[in-house]
């Protein structure tokens, strides 16, 4: 019990730099980018590390079938979600190592998807 209280009191001294720390990590998310592609690169989508979509890009031939066309683009994204899903995970995983923070703990004003 007294071990889970000077945790939390060494966690609460450290709450400016943890918020200063999720700021930045916040900044790099945003630069950090992934790309997914379907179809054998009929679509090519690129992602940030805060899930936006950047960009998109159809080839010619995946615009003659559309039904083609919505699945490709489903998969594509999902990829590059995943993908910017892991990177994100692995800054955000510095941040807490450099803080000192225990493995697995939830950081406020930091949502990253399961």
């Amino acid at each position: 019990m007294f071990k889970e209280l000077g945790q939390i009191a060494s966690l609460m001294r450290q709450l400016p730099k943890i918020k200063e720390e999720m700021e930045r990590l916040q900044e790099r998310l945003g630069a950090i980018t992934a790309e997914g592609d379907a179809g054998g690169g009929m679509v090519h989508v690129k992602v940030n590390g805060r899930f936006e979509v950047l960009a998109c890009k159809i080839s010619d031939e995946a615009l003659a079938d559309r039904e083609l066309l919505e699945d490709l683009i489903r998969a594509a994204t999902n990829q590059a979600i995943e993908r910017a899903r892991e990177k994100a995970a692995e800054e955000a995983s510095k941040v807490a190592g450099g803080l000192g923070l225990p493995a697995g703990i939830e950081i406020p004003g930091l949502r990253l998807p399961d």
